[in-house]
């Protein structure tokens, strides 16, 4: 544990950000309360009066859909409806094995268990590659409040690159466990393609749906005032799909129907949670839903998730895709170059949905 007691830090923001310790070498000091720089506005404080425990209502938790049998037709469509009406869902009996998801979840902690000065050499000035990337909170230059969550971002090129320069503690891991994603990935986009009357998946529309992939292996160490602040703040995601593996702990919160309270997302046990993300929102015209969704910090225990981003790719133009226009409907997206989306998502806060309204057309 660090001798230096965090009283005396001189410059929390330079400990946590540029030397490498990350929330977590505040946390390992057992520090008894919440640096300033982490203390959110009231608003984006969790308001306890605004969370619906989840239960079998219907619009109180995110469907739980069985993917054993490919060839079933309800099973086919609950995806198509969830994608509509929660832009979440949660996948059981989806193919990824068991013992990979559980190995990359050990991998997360084995990396942020390194040393400082071993994570150091993953931050943005240190890195062998833009493609990977050790971090902290969301974008701290431009947040009001950090938010108390590490991660550590791989941005897969080739099998090449990541060998010669994802980490060690976890390359293995988190390479396999993207592998194993591919057969989900692809049969969950034929499925949504289905929904929207596209029957086949060309080369154009698979680098739009799947042309590249970014894994997440997301920290979040025990709070000492969670009630304060945020693990991520509220926001949809960037990408077509979202893959998620979270641990027991719990803590991942979806805007519910009403648009306003928020649900929470039960772990459970070898699930996968599927979220829609704004590009697959334009894609479709807004027929299948990127939805708002945070993290909340824990005051008892330690966390860890690793979503995977499919996404397009920088260079791809994204718009709803013609098939959709042919009965007559109108875009309610213009078109956008994803790497323009993608920036100005990563120039702001965390900010709800608001990224979205940069892409709308407003002819």
């Amino acid at each position: 544990m660090p001798t230096t007691s965090i009283t005396y830090l001189e410059n929390t923001k330079d400990y946590v950000l540029n030397k490498g310790h990350g929330v977590k070498g505040l946390a390992d000091m057992g520090i008894k309360s919440l640096p300033n720089q982490y203390i959110q506005p009231e608003e984006e404080r969790f308001d306890l009066d605004k969370i619906i425990l989840t239960n079998n209502g219907e619009n109180n938790s995110i469907p739980i859909i069985d993917m054993s049998n490919l060839d079933d037709h309800a099973m086919k469509t609950l995806i198509c409806n969830a994608a509509e009406k929660w832009g979440f869902f949660q996948l059981i009996n989806h193919g990824m094995p068991l013992n990979v998801l559980e190995d990359v979840k050990a991998a997360t902690y084995r990396f942020f268990e390194l040393s400082a000065q071993e994570k150091s050499k993953f931050l943005k000035e240190n890195s062998p590659t833009n493609n990977v990337r050790y971090g902290t909170s969301f974008v701290p230059e431009v947040e009001r409040a950090l938010e108390w969550k590490d991660y550590l971002s791989l941005f897969f090129v080739s099998e090449k690159e990541a060998l010669a320069c994802w980490p060690l503690a976890c390359r293995a891991e988190a390479l396999e466990y993207m592998k194993s994603s591919e057969f989900v990935i692809r049969n969950l986009l034929k499925i949504l393609m289905k929904g929207l009357n596209i029957h086949e998946i060309d080369e154009r529309k698979k680098t739009l749906l799947m042309g590249t992939k970014r894994i997440n292996l997301n920290y979040y160490p025990k709070c000492p005032n969670p009630e304060l602040t945020v693990a991520v703040g509220r926001h949809s995601d960037v990408s077509t799909l979202t893959i998620l593996l979270q641990d027991d702990v719990g803590g991942l919160y979806v805007r519910g129907l009403d648009g306003e309270s928020w649900i929470h997302v039960p772990p459970i046990d070898g699930a996968l949670v599927i979220n829609i993300g704004d590009a697959l929102q334009i894609l479709s015209n807004g027929k299948y839903k990127s939805v708002e969704h945070r993290v909340i910090a824990n005051g008892q225990k330690n966390r860890v998730s690793i979503p995977i981003f499919v996404n397009p790719r920088p260079n791809d133009v994204i718009a709803p895709f013609e098939e959709l226009m042919e009965g007559g409907d109108k875009p309610k997206y213009k078109e956008i170059l994803y790497s323009d989306y993608v920036k100005y998502f990563f120039k702001k806060a965390h900010d709800g949905k608001a990224t979205i309204d940069f892409a709308k057309n407003t002819n």
